[in-house]
């Protein structure tokens, strides 16, 4: 008879940011990762939001609760000079575009990864996420795009979304989250 040993429980806060150009879906990606919603109507951030969810991930010798502190900047170029306070003590990033907007694609090496590079710390986590796969007919990014910029940048994975329909969302927010706990030396 083998005794299970207990798995140890890990305690956790990780300060995230998600980046991209205005009206990419960066509110609505952590809308419906909070509360399983979608919101039509577009109000663009002002500065930054701050929203918090606590998540409950199983690894191989511990059971890890992780309180994600979600920080979704504005996009707006206003913004930019105020945003380097946000980066501090950040853990990792989500960098979004919109699949059907090729300007929000190039910025994200052009501006939003060279921002993020520029204010962390070197071993931080970022995941590439094409946003709004449900608009398949308007879409001008197709998906080897994103993988081959993904590869490019070097980024921790690649995903494609769709905050209205839900599908990949979790999954975006978890892939950052296991990687930040790899980083932090937790076998999942």
């Amino acid at each position: 008879m083998t005794v299970e040993k207990p798995k140890e429980l890990r305690e956790f806060v990780f300060k995230i940011v998600i980046l991209g150009n205005a009206a990419v879906g960066k509110t609505s990606l952590i809308n419906q990762f909070v509360e399983k919603a979608f919101k039509e109507d577009y109000k663009p951030t002002l500065g930054a939001n701050i929203i918090r969810k606590d998540v409950d991930i199983d690894g191989e010798d511990a059971h890890s609760k992780i309180r994600l502190i979600m920080w979704d900047l504005a996009g707006q170029e206003k913004y930019s000079v105020i945003r380097s306070m946000y980066f501090q003590g950040c853990e990792g990033a989500l960098l979004v575009y919109d699949v059907t907007r090729y300007n929000t694609f190039e910025s994200i090496k052009s501006k939003w990864l060279r921002d993020f590079k520029k204010y962390i710390r070197k071993e931080s986590v970022y995941i590439l996420i094409g946003n709004k796969t449900d608009l398949s007919d308007q879409r001008v990014v197709p998906t080897e795009k994103g993988k081959e910029l993904a590869e490019n940048i070097k980024a921790n994975h690649f995903i494609e979304t769709s905050a209205k329909l839900g599908e990949n969302i979790e999954e975006a927010f978890l892939l950052l989250v296991k990687q930040i706990l790899s980083n932090h030396g937790v076998n999942l």
